[in-house]
């Protein structure tokens, strides 16, 4: 059970189109400072898009997001300052091929924070070890296995100190064998009460780790509930088709 703390994300009423296609159908959705909300559906009813549109990857076309008080900024030097607060993993790890593990980490605290490289490298190697690539901080991320690359990438991610961690279906470009080492992370981070917004295909983990559901079918946000409660009783057609076909595999 949740102990509702102060918002921290308010989506209200947020459209976005791709051409003619309604992507995303007046969502209003609410994440608490140290909550855990799972975002699931099938593919193609809008979840990404709306994790890419919280720090506004995706531009929205009606509806505003805030986040910590503050409404997403257009463009420019607010647009960056906020991203800086709201930590994203991608499905592609999106490290920078020619630098260290190490120099992946310190990038965004160095540049953006002003983070001094010493301050900056011993922060980026505890991080490292909390993930458990700590032994890897020298190498390139080609050299990296995929579970390793994203745990990296986690890091790289959490030592911005954002304010909320952005996932987006982070496991599914992984081997069945490295999901569990990447799943393993980030509920130690779930644990220690960060707020994380998840859109995932892992069943477990949403039941496991999250605190909330979000269930998303054609645009819209068909029915919300706590994990327990959503797998075990869902109350629309469209979450109970879902599920049938999902947990029967």
């Amino acid at each position: 059970m949740v102990t509702m703390s102060e918002p921290l994300v308010v989506i209200d009423r947020v459209n976005k189109h791709f051409g003619e296609l309604h992507v995303l159908k007046d969502i209003t959705a609410t994440i608490h400072r140290g909550e855990v909300v799972v975002v699931i559906g099938p593919s193609g009813s809008g979840k990404s898009t709306l994790c890419r549109a919280i720090n506004r990857l995706e531009t929205i076309d009606s509806g505003t997001i805030m986040i910590d008080g503050k409404h997403l900024p257009e463009e420019g030097k607010d647009l960056a300052k906020l991203r800086a607060d709201v930590g994203m993993v991608f499905q592609s790890f999106n490290l920078f091929a020619h630098k260290t593990v190490l120099e992946n980490v310190t990038l965004g605290p160095r540049r953006v924070r002003g983070v001094p490289k010493a301050e900056a490298d011993k922060k980026a190697m505890e991080l490292l070890d909390r993930v458990g690539v700590a032994n890897q901080a020298q190498k390139l991320p080609a050299q990296l296995s995929g579970g390793q690359q994203q745990r990296v990438a986690i890091a790289r991610a959490l030592a911005m100190n954002p304010k909320v961690m952005l996932f987006d279906e982070p496991t599914s470009a992984l081997d069945p064998e490295m999901i569990n080492e990447v799943l393993d992370v980030m509920t130690s981070l779930a644990r220690d009460g960060m707020t994380m917004v998840v859109v995932t295909h892992e069943m477990g983990f949403a039941r496991n780790a999250g605190e909330r559901i979000l269930f998303m079918a054609d645009g819209e946000i068909v029915e919300e509930a706590e994990p327990d409660a959503f797998f075990d009783n869902p109350q629309t057609p469209r979450a109970q088709d879902f599920l049938s076909k999902i947990l029967s595999r």
